[in-house]
């Protein structure tokens, strides 16, 4: 027993020590190219500029990088839970968000652009936009800049991709967006074109704590350390995105050009004939991300589900049979989740729950986030399952001589689950659905996996089926097995009466 304590302690001591060498850096990786976008031709494979900033930053401070995916709108939520060190992923430095962070200085320096569809009139400025449908991502600087325009129809987007595609469909007159999305996706979509002057100067910074005071001087001087041996630069260089603005904040106005190799080979690898065996190889190289996503899937949803049809059982016979204080309590719950949002819930689990000091693992918050809602469904169908039963089988049973515990063990139970059976394998099949939830507290399942590569490709359709297939593929064993189970207790019962 010693040995075993002692390897423990040997154990943690050295995983605190190597938790220190490494910079946790957290992005969502369906930013989008350039920023942080999975490699067309190595779908696995994160790239991106800000992945070449991170693992160069990383490198400059003799640290290890690991990177964190996270839902973008929960990246400084997640500082504060401590599941990462930084977070950067095209956040604006903006007095209102100054108020949450602390950034870094810039490492990025641009402005935002004007895209349209190629047939459309240019634009002068942005002042041009008025009585237009323009489109920008949610929370960003180019909303803000729009909602300042009298007269201009704002649409707000999750991802400028989709902004893009309403854009080219004709749903939108324009979309305002950084400079650095719109060179790439005007690149490979000749449909669209950017016009119109420069708007708004845009800096992009590391978030950090507000406490992370030593760590953020850290980051600084990294970042300093970056633009004077000019390895800033060339990673700007390298994916075709530096411009006036880093040269006047860098004070850098040398004539030497680098080849943009990282910008060409995404432009070529998006510009390739998608010829039936070209999408064909690129769907067979998504079969591992697939696996992976659908096991977490099936992971969350079994475990959810157990915690629910085990919590649901006992919520539905407290709410039935138990004293009324606690039957009272049974309904309370029942009523709270089913009355509030799975995400709401989700949400307070994962970010509200550490600030009294309980901190759950991302898988954990979700199977218990999932099991919770549906166990209030579950006690319904239970409550209606045992009012099925008829009451004197209960006092037959008690004048007997069983106790009310075996009755109902024995003799109410089995008849209520046999009829409850059904709705409970439509639950389970809604809440395979609903696990894709479960990608804003930072875990990658089927639904967040789609994000990810239909946006990469563009390819919504292809992808979207293969991913439909899988979840249908994933739910019909389960089908299978309940009806299986239902068949075999109808049988039983049958042969009872005989």
């Amino acid at each position: 027993m010693t040995k075993l304590f002692t390897f423990f302690t040997l154990f943690f001591i050295v995983y605190s020590a190597n938790s220190h060498d490494v910079l946790k850096w957290a992005a969502d990786a369906e930013g989008n190219a350039p920023y942080i976008f999975q490699d067309p031709n190595v779908p696995e494979k994160l790239i991106g500029f800000e992945v070449d900033i991170a693992s160069a930053l990383a490198y400059e401070l003799g640290l290890k990088e690991r990177f964190v995916q996270n839902q973008w709108d929960g990246l400084i939520p997640g500082l504060y839970r401590g599941d990462y060190d930084i977070a950067m992923n095209g956040l604006e430095i903006t007095d209102e968000r100054k108020k949450a962070v602390n950034f870094s200085k810039p490492y990025y320096i641009t402005h935002l652009s004007i895209v349209v569809r190629f047939e459309s009139d240019s634009l002068r400025d942005e002042y041009d936009l008025k009585g237009m449908n323009v489109g920008a991502l949610k929370n960003s600087q180019a909303e803000n800049v729009l909602i300042g325009l009298d007269g201009v129809n704002v649409r707000t987007y999750e991802g400028e991709v989709n902004a893009f595609e309403d854009l080219q469909n004709g749903r939108i007159d324009a979309v305002l967006v950084d400079f650095p999305i719109a060179l790439y996706y005007t690149s490979i979509n000749k449909a669209l074109k950017i016009v119109g002057a420069e708007v708004s100067e845009v800096s992009y910074g590391i978030a950090l704590r507000l406490e992370d005071k030593q760590l953020l001087q850290t980051i600084n001087a990294g970042l300093d350390s970056l633009i004077t041996t000019g390895e800033l630069r060339k990673i700007l260089e390298s994916w075709n995105l530096w411009a006036h603005e880093m040269a006047e904040y860098t004070n850098d106005y040398s004539e030497y050009d680098l080849p943009a190799i990282r910008y060409d080979y995404f432009v070529a690898a998006m510009s390739r004939d998608s010829s039936l065996e070209t999408i064909f190889v690129r769907y067979l190289s998504f079969m591992p991300m697939v696996a992976r996503a659908a096991l977490m899937t099936v992971n969350i949803s079994v475990l959810s589900m157990i915690i629910a049809i085990v919590l649901g059982l006992f919520i539905a016979i407290t709410k039935v049979y138990g004293p009324k204080p606690l039957s009272i309590l049974a309904s309370v719950f029942i009523e709270v989740i089913r009355g509030t949002p799975l995400l709401i819930q989700l949400f307070f689990i994962f970010y509200a729950l550490p600030t009294i000091g309980i901190k759950l693992s991302p898988f954990l918050a979700a199977i218990i986030g999932l099991g919770l809602n549906y166990a209030a469904y579950e006690a319904e169908n239970y409550r209606a399952g045992l009012f099925s039963v008829h009451k004197g089988q209960i006092e037959a049973a008690l004048s007997l001589g069983m106790s009310r515990r075996n009755a109902l063990r024995y003799i109410v139970l089995p008849q209520a689950f046999r009829i409850v059976l059904p709705p409970v394998t439509n639950d389970f099949i809604s809440l395979l659905k609903d696990s894709s939830l479960v990608s804003v507290i930072t875990l990658v399942e089927l639904t967040k996996l789609y994000n990810q590569l239909s946006s990469t490709y563009f390819d919504y359709i292809g992808t979207g089926i293969m991913i439909a297939a899988v979840y249908l593929l994933l739910g019909l064993p389960f089908v299978k097995l309940s009806r299986s189970i239902e068949h075999r207790m109808t049988n039983d019962v049958d042969k009872k009466k005989y």
